[in-house]
């Protein structure tokens, strides 16, 4: 709303132009697509490292609280909270689920592959739509249950079922990871729906300081990098693929309506994909093809079919976790 100043305030100058909706939604868009640019490299960073993904998760939640308390700090939002202690508790179950989904997910990159876990890893919302319907007792609708089956077919499909039975072995026990991972992460969410009045920076600042006290007695402290390189990755993980994206994806779904920020989102498997091709030639064959473009069918399906109506995708969104 414009407003005007008093003559004795006019030598202050002109106020500010407040940001046009199309500026704020341009940034927003801008914001969102480097996040979802981010995400897609992190299996690059993990893999590089050379370490465990105990090891990995540890330093991320390390470096990613320290970056996330500091812009909290400066932004002011631990001057008050808004956490009581029931709403604690949830945050704290939120962020054990996610930590432990971090592990299966970077342990699935390395028994299969960044492009097979990231595309298994992206059935979760139909885990969260059954969690919903079983927990909740919400009702899915025909829609969502066929959408469901078709993302269920891709995970058939890019099963590993060519081979040799030790490629198998492994191909099978990384997708199953990424399954893990993908019903932790759902959980998450779910818990997370009730902390709508938390602010997401604060929410993963609580997520990651967890992560970084709960698992320190399984790091394996010898193992860890005396070199410079396999810092910078972790480093990087932590720092940027935590904080910075953290602060990018959570800003720009305050300015974005639902169906654009689940659009963008799909910039995370197509990167990973490539990253996966262009680092280390991984090539899926057409069958996996074949699967991964079911599994994002039924997602961009399920995803138009939950479209809010338009007063309630113009309020900001609180209740939205990370998925990585």
């Amino acid at each position: 709303m414009r407003t005007f100043s008093s003559p004795s305030l006019s030598s202050a100058g002109p106020a500010p132009a407040p940001r046009s909706p199309a500026s704020t939604g341009q940034s927003g868009l801008w914001q969102m697509a480097g996040a979802m640019t981010l995400s897609g490299t992190i299996g690059l960073f993990v893999i590089e490292s050379g370490q465990s993904p105990w090891n990995v998760v540890w330093l991320r939640c390390v470096f990613g609280a320290l970056g996330l308390a500091l812009y909290c700090w400066r932004a002011g939002l631990l001057r008050d909270t808004g956490f009581t202690r029931r709403t604690l508790l949830l945050a704290l179950a939120a962020g054990a689920a996610l930590v432990l989904n971090w592990v299966l997910l970077f342990s699935a990159y390395r028994h299969a592959s960044i492009s097979l876990a990231t595309a298994v890893y992206n059935v979760q919302p139909f885990l969260l739509i059954g969690l919903g319907a079983l927990v909740l007792g919400e009702r899915p609708g025909w829609k969502r249950v066929g959408w469901s089956v078709l993302a269920f077919a891709g995970v058939l499909l890019v099963l590993p079922w060519h081979g040799t039975p030790a490629e198998r072995h492994e191909l099978l026990l990384g997708t199953l990871y990424g399954l893990g991972a993908a019903l932790l992460y759902a959980f998450t969410a779910l818990m997370v729906k009730r902390l709508r009045a938390i602010r997401p920076q604060l929410l993963a600042l609580v997520q990651v300081t967890l992560g970084a006290v709960a698992l320190a007695p399984f790091v394996d402290v010898s193992a860890l990098p005396v070199t410079a390189g396999p810092w910078a990755y972790l480093v990087t993980l932590g720092l940027v693929h935590t904080t910075l994206m953290y602060i990018l994806m959570y800003g720009a779904i305050q300015k974005l309506p639902t169906t654009s920020v689940a659009a963008l989102s799909f910039i995370y498997p197509a990167v990973a994909i490539l990253v996966d091709f262009v680092a280390f030639g991984q090539r899926l064959d057409p069958q996996q093809w074949l699967g991964v473009a079911a599994i994002f069918a039924a997602v961009a399906g399920v995803t138009l079919a939950s479209r809010p109506a338009p007063t309630v995708a113009a309020a900001p969104r609180r209740n939205v976790t990370a998925r990585l």
